[in-house]
């Protein structure tokens, strides 16, 4: 039996946040809130300053992984710098992995600003339902299953949580949705290096993160402190993949590198990790993730489209090799056998 999921609104997020709120984890000075009033908050003068070796005695502490029943392989694709063109990449290399008839699903991990709606043309469906395991049933489009914190809030709201509740949420939106059988699982993430990103790293086994960055400098140097993140909490990285990399003009026909020329792939070779591939400036591949019909999918034999296909090909590739890999060396642990004759 199905039942609707609830939808999440701003009347609620004051007595979620206050089951999750405490001293500790509320940020800044903000004490009471009476008759209107701020009361004034207890200030010092000292301050301290970081360096990351001395971080390195505060690590998280270890938190097992536990494997998704059904899904063989999770994908994170992230980058490290906002407005490079993540979740266009992720949506059309999910459909680019579907095109080699593989068993595709996604989900949005962008808690604040989720896009996957909009690209995968779900904005504005039913709420997900829930089955009698009282599990999400994903939406599916393209033959792409979904999950979104954009399908459970108004298209309006602002979601306004503090870290624990993101991460919270996120446990839910990963483990409480039926996905069924997947070969992979593609999370978009939110840019940048924080909870929702540690959140997966150090609870979901990843097989890989794919990064995604322009050319540009400015890009570029979140870019290695993205693939350092990586490294730190164990995860592979599968490759990094250069987002509008150059504009073709559609009269003349020239070539024009806006954001600098291979710095991506300049950047690949320089940090060791492989470069997947670069993707154009396109008007198409624009209007096509606004409008909701991805370019991958609906004109499937276009230059753009190609591109997204390589890509995903390089991706398998390179999960061929780490499985080859942890099956050497499973294989190098297993004790010998012993036989009496």
């Amino acid at each position: 039996m199905l039942k609707r999921t609830f939808l999440i609104n701003s009347n609620n997020f004051k007595t979620l946040l206050s089951k999750c709120s405490s001293n500790n984890n509320i940020i800044g000075a903000t004490s009471s809130i009476n008759n209107n009033k701020i009361a004034t908050p207890i200030t010092t003068t000292k301050r301290y300053y970081f360096k990351t070796t001395c971080l390195q005695k505060h690590k998280h502490p270890h938190v097992a992984k536990v494997s998704i029943e059904g899904i063989k392989h999770i994908i994170a694709v992230s980058s490290a710098k906002g407005g490079v063109g993540k979740s266009t990449s992720a949506v059309n290399l999910a459909l680019g992995l579907s095109s080699q008839d593989l068993s595709v699903g996604l989900l949005d991990a962008d808690v604040f600003g989720p896009s996957i709606p909009l690209m995968m043309d779900l904005k504005g469906q039913e709420k997900p339902l829930v089955n009698d395991n009282n599990q999400m049933v994903p939406l599916i489009n393209y033959g792409i299953k979904c999950m979104s914190m954009g399908f459970l809030v108004d298209e309006d709201d602002a979601i306004v949580w503090r870290g624990p509740m993101v991460m919270s949420a996120l446990e839910k939106l990963l483990r409480q949705t039926n996905w069924g059988l997947l070969d992979v699982l593609v999370v978009d993430l939110p840019p940048g290096t924080g909870d929702a990103i540690l959140t997966m790293c150090q609870r979901v086994p990843l097989s890989g993160a794919v990064i995604i960055s322009t050319p540009q400098d400015v890009a570029l140097a979140d870019v290695v402190r993205g693939v350092n993140m990586f490294k730190k909490v164990n995860v592979p990285i599968l490759g990094l993949v250069e987002n509008m990399s150059h504009f073709n003009c559609p009269h003349c026909h020239e070539s024009t590198h806006i954001f600098g020329s291979e710095g991506a792939k300049k950047t690949a070779q320089k940090m060791g990790i492989n470069f997947l591939g670069d993707i154009p400036i396109h008007l198409e591949i624009r209007e096509t993730s606004d409008s909701g019909k991805p370019i991958t999918i609906t004109q499937p034999n276009s230059p753009q489209a190609k591109i997204y296909k390589d890509i995903s090909k390089e991706i398998i590739k390179q999960l061929e090799i780490l499985d080859n890999q942890n099956n050497d060396s499973n294989n190098q642990k297993s004790p010998p056998n012993i036989v009496i004759e």
